[in-house]
């Protein structure tokens, strides 16, 4: 006796606003970020890895 449950539904996700990180630096490795009065700093690392420190 095998017992199958209905496979989840897949909802799509709703599109989100995309940045490519380099343009956020004009080219550079790093550029500023402002939320809330607050700045936060985007690095790009040699390794092409991010880092985002307040």
């Amino acid at each position: 006796m095998n017992f199958h449950s209905t496979p989840p539904k897949q909802t799509h996700a709703p599109t989100l606003p995309t940045y490519a990180a380099r343009d956020l630096s004009e080219g550079g490795d790093l550029a500023q970020i402002v939320l809330d009065q607050q700045t936060y700093t985007l690095r790009i690392t040699r390794a092409g890895k991010l880092i985002l420190t307040k």
